[in-house]
């Protein structure tokens, strides 16, 4: 994506957060996305780190901070600073690992719990380079995702499967949200806080297409 402003210029900054158990590849899929590195001996987030990076999307410079901590219950406390004045979420499992998918519920309520209830977020396959070690088949995470009305998208950091394609979507949608918002906030300020809910949401049974285009399910 060309034409890039200065680092400090931007449209809109977005703050993403990284959410799921440790070992799921958090750090590495923010690593690949904002400086495209990869790192084996990747050892468990200490605190809280974040990064940035900007992309074009409609025209506009939209800058991403994304937050990335420790999956484990030792950082618990710092639960409420961390998820403060996200817009969006990437929850992220283990596709060789079956406890983290079943997981994924209760670190969804703990986001729901902390953030507005419109944030967009998007259920997060990752090792999928891994496909031998397989234990949590595509069509749960499809399953789950439409269920709970997230976007949802498999990765590999390793190999750099759809991690561009992950956040650049969700980015997307936030954006197209906000200016939804804004659009509809200048013509009835009334009915605003729907449109985000109705921007946020894809009902997967209604519309099978968008998996598709995600790349979701690409080996």
């Amino acid at each position: 994506m060309a034409g890039y402003r200065a680092e400090d210029e931007y449209d809109y900054l977005f703050k993403l957060v990284l959410i799921g158990d440790s070992g799921v590849g958090k750090s590495n899929l923010l690593s690949r996305f904002t400086k495209n590195e990869f790192n084996l001996e990747s050892k468990s987030t200490i605190g809280v780190e974040f990064a940035t990076k900007s992309l074009s999307i409609d025209g506009r410079v939209i800058k991403a901070q994304i937050w990335d901590t420790a999956g484990q219950e030792r950082y618990r406390a710092i639960t409420s600073a961390y998820y403060r004045g996200a817009v969006g979420a990437l929850l992220v499992y283990d596709v060789t690992r079956r406890a983290t998918f079943e997981n994924a519920a209760r670190w969804l309520k703990e986001l729901r719990d902390h953030t507005d209830p419109n944030i967009v977020v998007m259920l997060i396959g990752n090792k999928s380079d891994l496909r031998h070690l397989v234990a949590v088949p595509t069509e749960d995470g499809k399953s789950f995702a439409e269920n709970e009305s997230l976007y949802f998208m498999e990765t590999s950091a390793l190999e750099a499967t759809n991690v561009e394609e992950a956040f650049a979507e969700i980015l997307t949608q936030i954006y197209q949200v906000v200016s939804r918002r804004a659009v509809e906030a200048g013509e009835d300020g009334a009915s605003a806080s729907s449109v985000l809910t109705k921007g946020q949401t894809i009902n997967v049974k209604e519309d099978g297409s968008v998996l598709k285009r995600m790349g979701c399910c690409s080996s």
